[in-house]
């Protein structure tokens, strides 16, 4: 399982490309598509999402809608129009960190720690 310090700087980017590609998601569906795409190595807490998902809407980069589902309310997050702009941005940035982080750990001089 990935750690959550490893997850923390991550979990922004996640999201914002799930809500892309899915248009509208509540939180707990977006905790189970993270675990399924990931093979349960990745188990998102909502203790860890609902404060990211609240900030971005508190950055105009979210909105919400509350429907009732089964006598219960679910809240469904999507994108904005800043929403939009900012996946490509922050998906480009995480992608470049991976192949940077790539680089790093990949063995020099003969050295192997794996």
């Amino acid at each position: 399982m990935i750690s959550k310090e490893l997850l923390k700087g991550t979990l922004k980017p996640i999201v914002l490309k799930l809500l892309a590609e899915n248009g509208r998601m509540y939180g707990y569906e977006l905790t189970r598509k993270v675990e399924e795409i990931s093979e349960g190595k990745i188990k998102l807490t909502f203790g860890a999402l609902y404060p990211v998902l609240h900030k971005m809407e508190d950055d105009g980069i979210l909105t919400t809608e509350s429907e009732n589902f089964n006598n219960r309310i679910r809240i469904y997050y999507r994108l904005t129009a800043k929403g939009d702009n900012t996946v490509k941005d922050k998906v480009s940035e995480l992608k470049e960190f991976i192949e940077i982080i790539t680089a790093i750990m990949k063995p020099q001089s003969g050295l192997n720690y794996v």
